[in-house]
């Protein structure tokens, strides 16, 4: 099994939530839900906020919720 990395606890977070489930959405979408570390309806995961992660969740918008902690 592969290590976690190490974990960033200064850098911003953003709270991302699953609010709608991805089927019937294209495989590209379901894969950058799964990078953001959701697998259910209604899971929140804390990320941190860069603009890798803003662009992810800029493209799958009518997805996810986003708030900054």
């Amino acid at each position: 099994m592969r290590r976690p990395a190490p974990r960033n606890d200064e850098a911003r977070r953003v709270r991302v939530t699953l609010r709608r489930s991805w089927i019937g959405y294209e495989k590209t979408q379901r894969e950058i839900v799964r990078g953001l570390g959701l697998r259910r309806i209604g899971q929140s995961v804390d990320v941190v906020d860069n603009e890798a992660t803003r662009g992810m969740i800029r493209a799958v918008r009518h997805l996810v919720s986003a708030e900054p902690q």
